[in-house]
């Protein structure tokens, strides 16, 4: 399609995306306190376990009512995602044949599942999270936590494992639409190693290592299954095109048979 096109389907696959979130965000003001409850125990659980003093702080008058709007939006984009990813899957690959497209849709169904997953693990990890961080605090010292602040650092968590856990299934959607192939992932194992490993340290710091491993562990074994599918469809493809080779130099022969027959 023309850059024109291109712009127009986005738009459309934009408003879609869109008009779902909203949905969602209807829902997330309906369930907003049994939500936002549950957000903000880990802090509750710092003063029952004998923790630093730690509260839940609104600098303005207005507060309250932005972090409503903004746990509801959040709750709506977790709500619309198998909207929102179907229509980011099918702008990366509009290309595919029949037989991938449905190959593809599968995969659009197991992304779903794997976004959902990695927000509920970061969910796990966000109480050691939480008290691993107000650790720091000096003696005497006390957390007046903004509820922004804390808001902002709930979303970034929740998010970041859910879109890595998706990027496997965006790595086999460009493999399908012919844009990398497996062998070039397959190349830089070391380094996506050591990126999942920098990142399972960043996005969830425990009090020692292994916390770290069980983050990494299930990131690593979904990105080498995706460098797997990807090597199977690449051996797939080239046996098509293999076979449309031998087809199309078996056609020319006929051709040229046919040609020598008339000129006789």
């Amino acid at each position: 399609m023309a850059l024109l096109d291109h712009l127009k389907e986005l738009k459309n696959r934009l408003f879609k995306s869109a008009l779902a979130v909203i949905a969602g965000t209807v829902v997330g003001f309906i369930v907003y306190q049994p939500l936002l409850a549950a957000l903000i125990k880990p802090i509750k659980d710092l003063n029952n376990t004998g923790g630093r003093l730690a509260a839940l702080n609104f600098d303005g008058v207005a507060s309250s009512f932005d972090l409503m709007i903004q746990v509801s939006i959040f709750l709506g984009v977790i709500i619309a995602s198998p909207v929102w990813i179907y229509q980011l899957w099918a702008f990366i690959v509009p290309g595919l044949h029949k037989k991938e497209r449905r190959l593809a849709l599968s995969f659009v169904a197991a992304a779903v599942p794997l976004f959902v997953a990695g927000v509920l693990l970061a969910w796990f990890v966000l109480p050691n999270a939480v008290r691993v961080l107000t650790e720091f605090t000096p003696e005497g010292g006390s957390n007046f936590i903004s509820a922004d602040i804390y808001l902002a650092f709930v979303i970034r968590l929740l998010l970041a494992f859910g879109i890595a856990f998706l990027i496997p299934v965006v790595l086999v959607g460009l493999n399908l639409a012919g844009i990398i192939k497996g062998e070039q992932l397959i190349k830089s194992w070391r380094i996506t190693i050591f990126l999942v490993c920098l990142f399972a340290a960043m996005a969830a710091p425990g009090a020692d290592a292994m916390s770290m491993f069980y983050l990494a562990v299930p990131m690593l074994l979904l990105f080498f299954a995706a460098i797997g599918l990807c090597l199977l469809n690449d051996k797939r493809r080239a046996r098509r095109q293999v076979k449309l080779a031998e087809e199309t130099e078996a056609t020319a022969d006929i051709g040229t048979s046919a040609s020598d027959l008339d000129k006789l």
